[in-house]
């Protein structure tokens, strides 16, 4: 069986993943817990691989493998710095040509490669970005959405997906709450039927 790509993010109720140039990932309208984030050690440990854009790896690559031995840190995010670091990772980039941390770059047909990796691998490849994202899903590669959902409206910034060639129909997998009213879902991106492909590109 192939991996399965898995777009990972944090959502506000208007499908949102930040407001504001410059958060990086750590936006206050957040509501990240020990309990919550436990629970992304415990996913990000089962994966597999992670696929990350540029904009994302450089945020992640900024705070995390010095976050494994920061003293001031509590245990959790010493955990999830562990895990990020020793994961292996392919960075997707036309800019950089290297990258610490067990990770490759990929740069040009970097989705076509990406299909290629996909059917040569096991178990969840985890997805961070929304540029990476919408390109798997116009390509019909992206399998499933993990969404934890903040609850606040933005208004305004950076939205989950960027325009998308089609709609796109998902089946609920998994649901859970946390403190702070955080919900995850976890969704199966419905593949697009073969009539309805042909249509689109005739």
């Amino acid at each position: 069986m192939p991996g399965r790509f898995v777009y990972w993010m944090n959502v506000s109720l208007d499908l949102r993943i930040e407001q504001d140039d410059g958060e990086n990932g750590g936006g206050s309208w957040m509501r990240i817990g020990e309990s919550l984030h436990r629970e992304f050690n415990a996913r990000a440990g089962r994966m597999t691989l992670m696929v990350q854009g540029r904009k994302v790896f450089e945020i992640m690559e900024d705070f995390w493998p010095a976050a494994r031995t920061d003293p001031s840190l509590p245990d959790f995010l010493r955990e999830y710095g562990e895990i990020w670091t020793a994961m292996p990772k392919v960075l997707l980039s036309r800019t950089r040509t290297s990258a610490g941390h067990n990770t490759s770059v990929l740069g040009e047909d970097a989705i076509g490669r990406l299909a290629t990796l996909r059917a040569e691998s096991d178990g969840e490849i985890g997805v961070g970005g929304a540029t990476v994202a919408t390109q798997l899903l116009n390509a019909g590669l992206l399998d499933e959405l993990l969404l934890f959902t903040h609850p606040v409206v933005l208004g305004r910034g950076r939205s989950l997906f960027d325009d998308l060639n089609r709609p796109v129909e998902c089946d609920l997998l998994e649901q859970q709450s946390f403190e702070a009213g955080v919900t995850m879902h976890r969704y199966a991106v419905r593949p697009v039927p073969v009539a309805a492909e042909l249509r689109r590109t005739t």
